[in-house]
């Protein structure tokens, strides 16, 4: 893969990341250390995961941290989407959201799979 091609999708998951931390303050003080923190932890992770599997040199290690942001990625939408259907965020922010979650899943997708024809 390209160098551009990380350069957008590194962007692409800080502003996401970025958007998940703005959406999450609107949900219920009571759920600070309960969907609060399962959200931005949840987004956080899918860049920090990016980051470690990018930086790896060792292809299998690669995969995995591509493979446990993807996860954490999925993890994050569906903390939205309950934040949805609870109330706690509009149908607008969800959609920008759920956009952003599938540029990103198609992005991290198409890497792993990259990966996975090289070693296997």
């Amino acid at each position: 893969m390209k160098e551009g091609f990380h350069k957008r999708l590194k962007y692409l998951i800080n502003e996401y990341v970025l958007a998940c931390y703005n959406f999450s303050a609107n949900f219920p003080k009571y759920e600070r250390f309960g969907m609060t923190s399962q959200a931005t932890r949840a987004s956080l992770s899918v860049m920090l995961n990016y980051i470690e599997g990018y930086s790896r040199t060792k292809k299998k290690v690669m995969i995995h941290a591509y493979e446990t942001a993807y996860g954490s990625l999925q993890e994050s939408i569906y903390v939205y989407y309950l934040g949805l259907r609870l109330g706690y965020i509009n149908q607008e922010q969800y959609s920008s959201l759920h956009s952003q979650k599938e540029e990103i899943a198609k992005m991290l997708w198409s890497t792993i799979h990259g990966l996975k024809k090289d070693i296997y």
